[in-house]
């Protein structure tokens, strides 16, 4: 060593050893990134589990061939580009789409990633004994064949307007074909293991599930972008929305906080803490009333809440007057300025968004009318005859059991919801059960907690159609009635048929000229809306946290709110 180098290096060193001391985000210290699910995930595995919570969990490793960014957008994901007709990825006539992945893509274990995993993910949830609770997303496929080891080519068996459903979005992610090739029909609910860890491609892998508790992850080696920021992320469920809320904005104990339920004052006083901003997204989002028309009556046994080809009715939910009253109860602008601020608006539609499919032909119901409501009761017979308070239908007293999730919003809703329908005759029995069961439990062994069994009169909870809205409201066919054949795994929640519904789904499944969806989807929202088999209430944008530190968070309601966590850093 040159001796005139020695002395520059005694005096560097120290210098080297003060700038690493103070600088807590140098390349030597781990880095990590803690979510707050309180809705803890039961499942990281979109095919199995039905929660926002289960897909997000899953969206952090798995990824689609596309998704959709904050304004609902297409943007490519493990494809190269966004196939259309001018590109020639989509066929004139709407019969197919063909997709280009990446070069080189790699699973999280390092194995290839190739368009066969891509043609078994159809096969797999295509498959009706799989239980897959997306495979709307997969509906009028007739083949997904492989061109080439970068190529693959969807053909549909009718003409898809909007071809971007399946493989588009958290919901429809790529699965391994060697990791569940064994996991396709019965089989499924034997992989436990498989569903738990799923390889992924995304910037983390996950290295640890611990059901409705926690989920561990960590950088992604193989992963095909620019290297993530975090070392590992770690997803921690339980708890309730305001301890996370708090954790985010007021203790800084954590960076990011999804889904918070509160009421608005409640979240300003905490981010005015300065630890942390709270955020908000629209999209379809509707929080509403689900009213079974099904008879749930403990007393059937196993034919409770079954549709048994239309010979078990509610006793009383399925006499129109009687559901529309309690809509017409209902003050939809109280809810929404009350209970959730700026992150809700009142809405009388199922399909809330895009503007371009929004009915205006059920506006009225944004007025509370409570002395209609009690008129529509009397004109049609429906009367408190023994001065209870109550009102009966062929001699059944009007009460109801009404349950959800057991957060402080939904909480208050029903709160509010009870006392009117007590000022129109309706004696309502409020239920909550923890949101991971409720979405995410087995429905022969949690059947009177999960709201795929639909052991009560109504449930509440919010869903919404994404980007387009067929695949969602094919969920409403007769075919799509939740039953135990098909595990209660479909989407038909409230078990009701309506021929009408079904002729008028079929035309939309066969028209590409957007004008005309336009009018279809208007129409059958009107028919869900007009029967009262789903009561609207709010258009909920998603509520989060994150802490200031947190650069790149773009809240996103048409996706994952994780959709882009690869830029996530401090």
């Amino acid at each position: 060593m040159n001796p005139l180098l020695k002395p520059c290096l005694l005096i560097l060193l120290p210098l080297l050893l003060l700038v690493a001391c103070i600088n807590p985000q140098s390349d030597g210290e781990d880095k990590e990134l803690t979510l707050l699910y309180w809705q803890a995930p039961s499942l990281p595995f979109p095919y199995l589990a039905a929660g926002y919570k289960d897909r997000d969990a899953g969206a952090i490793t798995l990824e689609p061939l596309a998704k959709f960014d904050p304004e609902g957008q297409l943007v490519p994901a493990l494809a190269e580009a966004i196939p259309t007709v001018e590109n020639g990825g989509v066929s004139p006539d709407f019969m197919s789409i063909t997709w280009r992945l990446h070069d080189d893509l790699k699973w999280s274990d390092g194995s290839p990633l190739t368009t066969r995993d891509v043609a078994f993910t159809w096969q797999y949830c295509a498959h009706p004994e799989t239980g897959c609770l997306n495979s709307g997303a997969f509906a009028d496929i007739a083949a997904v064949e492989v061109v080439d080891e970068l190529t693959v080519q969807i053909i549909f068996t009718e003409p898809k307007a909007f071809p971007y459903t399946a493989f588009v979005g958290a919901g429809s992610p790529v699965i391994s074909q060697a990791q569940f090739a064994d996991c396709v029909g019965p089989a499924a609910n034997d992989c436990t293991e498989q569903s738990s860890n799923p390889l992924g491609s995304g910037p983390y892998r996950i290295v640890q599930f611990t059901p409705s508790e926690q989920a561990a992850y960590e950088r992604n080696p193989h992963y095909r972008g620019e290297t993530p920021y975090f070392d590992r992320v770690i997803l921690k469920g339980g708890g309730d929305a305001a301890t996370a809320a708090r954790a985010v904005l007021v203790t800084g104990d954590a960076d990011f906080a999804w889904n918070l339920q509160l009421e608005p004052q409640q979240l300003a006083d905490m981010e005015a803490s300065g630890m942390g901003t709270v955020a908000s997204a629209f999209a379809s989002t509707v929080e509403r009333i689900l009213v079974n028309q099904t008879n749930p009556d403990p007393a059937l046994g196993a034919n409770r809440s079954e549709y048994l080809d239309g010979d078990n009715p509610h006793p009383f939910l399925t006499f129109t007057p009687i559901p529309q009253a309690m809509s017409l109860a209902i003050d939809r602008v109280a809810l929404s300025e009350q209970l959730y601020g700026f992150a809700g608006r009142p809405t009388c539609n199922l399909i809330a968004g895009p503007p371009r499919y929004v009915s205006t032909a059920n506006d009225e119901c944004l007025t509370q009318n409570l002395a209609a409501a009690n008129q529509l009761l009397d004109d049609n017979g429906v009367d408190d005859t023994d001065g209870d308070g109550i009102r009966e239908y062929n001699g059944i007293p009007l009460r109801v059991t009404y349950q959800t999730t057991a957060n402080a919003v939904r909480e208050e809703t029903q709160s509010l919801i009870q006392d009117w329908w007590r000022q129109i005759g309706i004696e309502t029995e409020l239920v909550q059960h923890d949101a991971s069961v409720f979405f995410g439990g087995d429905p022969v062994a949690d059947g009177g907690a999960t709201y795929r069994r639909f052991f009560a009169d109504v449930q509440m909870y919010a869903t919404g159609p994404g980007i387009e809205p067929q695949s969602h409201l094919r969920g409403q066919l007769c075919t799509e009635i939740m039953t135990p054949e098909n595990n209660w795994a479909t989407e038909n929640n409230v078990r009701a048929c309506n021929p009408q519904y079904d002729q008028l789904f079929a035309q939309l499944a066969q028209t590409t000229d957007n004008a005309q969806r336009e009018t279809l989807v208007k129409r059958l929202n009107d028919i869900l809306v007009q029967n009262y088999y789903q009561i609207p209430l709010v258009s909920r944008g998603v509520v989060s946290a994150h802490s200031k530190t947190l650069l790149g968070v773009r809240l996103n309601d048409w996706d994952s709110e994780l959709w882009n966590i690869a830029q996530w850093r401090r």
